[in-house]
């Protein structure tokens, strides 16, 4: 247990953060973390109009000391690169994923080694979205004000308030290690929580593509072959129209205007205007391209892929899963999303019908636990 302390130091130093705005700064913090084993992560970031999140600042902390990196300031962050880079340093972060793609683009790293401390609580039976703020409540029975999350972290200066909100956004982190290593240690499920991490990881860096934009929209499945192929189409070309202008896809052109356009298949500017939310300037812009590829796929009739809802013996399928999960996760004390959702269900029920193999997700930790016996419903059910 991390005695009261260590938490009022942690307290302490998210009441006197070090602002970070200079190379010279930044390199002589550099200093102090390459001595560190542990060290908590953390970022706030902007992201309204981009397709990209706007990094605004980088919290780091061994416990004793809170550093907040402006890079805005000091763009120049190459000691970060490092000490993410480094094997020898272990990054400590929460709720990861979103931290890990802004990284990623503003740096070209990700923290590895990394744990995720979102994840370890889970193992240990908290919820799998258990916010910070929720899991420092839980460990330590520290309130943190929550006043601050919708904060502009791009304009500057960033106001007293704001810089204590992201001070005490990781100064936690270093002891939550601790204590959720040693439970997680004892129980056997340390070795998870590095599967995870490595599936996590794995998975950021991962390039998106383009062309399975169209899988993400609603009601795809009630497209005709036509239509389907016009919608691919026209997501692929949104997405690396948002991609490469740095645009949320909503400020290029709205998921119902692709859709509408899929649909009516319009052959003119003239029928464009018709469609319901198109913008026009929008209709300037992008008019053009939409009825060049609208024409393009007007006559598509080839295969494509798409996710056809599920028959009667699938469903019931489906459930026999989820309770089998249910079940499981009960007797484990941990939240039936840890071990999968009703989304990956689905992902492997379809994934094993149609190949016969499972998503990777399932395989490792979850293979004993629940895996096998989710394969052994799915075979009954086939009367494999």
């Amino acid at each position: 247990m991390i005695n009261a302390s260590a938490t009022r130091t942690a307290l302490q130093a998210a009441e006197n953060p070090q602002l970070v705005e200079t190379e010279s700064q930044l390199a002589e913090a550099a200093e102090i973390w390459s001595q560190c084993p542990a060290l908590g992560i953390d970022t706030e970031f902007l992201r309204e109009r981009t397709y990209r999140a706007e990094l605004g600042l980088v919290q780091v902390s061994d416990g004793q000391t809170s550093w907040l990196i402006d890079p805005i300031r000091n763009p120049q962050l190459q000691p970060l690169k490092h000490l993410f880079s480094n094997a020898g340093r272990v990054k400590i972060l929460h709720s990861a994923s979103e931290d890990l793609e802004v990284l990623l683009h503003t740096l070209g790293v990700v923290p590895d080694p990394m744990v995720d401390t979102q994840i370890a609580c889970a193992m240990l039976g908290q919820p799998l979205q258990m916010s910070y703020h929720n899991a420092v409540k839980w460990m330590f029975g520290f309130e943190v004000d929550k006043g601050q999350t919708r904060s502009n972290w791009i304009r500057r200066p960033l106001r007293p308030e704001q810089l204590h909100y992201a001070a005490v956004d990781v100064v936690f982190l270093p002891l939550m290690l601790q204590q959720l290593q040693a439970e997680l240690e004892q129980m056997g499920r340390w070795e998870w929580l590095g599967e995870e991490i490595n599936r996590m990881l794995d998975n950021c860096r991962e390039e998106s593509d383009p062309s399975s934009a169209y899988l993400r929209f609603k009601g795809l499945n009630r497209l005709d072959t036509s239509a389907a192929h016009t919608l691919r189409a026209l997501a692929a070309w949104r997405e690396q129209t948002a991609m490469d202008k740095n645009l949320a896809r909503g400020f290029v052109l709205k998921d119902p205007v692709l859709m509408q356009i899929a649909q009516r298949q319009p052959e003119s500017l003239d029928d464009l205007k018709n469609i319901d939310g198109l913008h026009p300037r929008d209709l300037e812009r992008h008019g053009a391209k939409v009825l060049e590829l609208v024409a393009q796929n007007r006559q598509a009739n080839g295969p494509i892929e798409q996710v056809e809802a599920l028959d009667t013996r699938q469903k019931k399928l489906l459930d026999a899963m989820r309770n089998a999960v249910a079940k499981k996760a009960k007797e484990l004390n941990i939240d039936p999303a840890l071990l999968a959702s009703r989304k990956l269900l689905e992902a492997l029920l379809r994934e094993y019908e149609t190949q016969g193999t499972v998503p990777e997700r399932f395989s490792g930790w979850r293979q004993s636990i629940i895996t096998d016996q989710l394969l052994d419903l799915a075979a009954r059910s086939l009367n494999r």
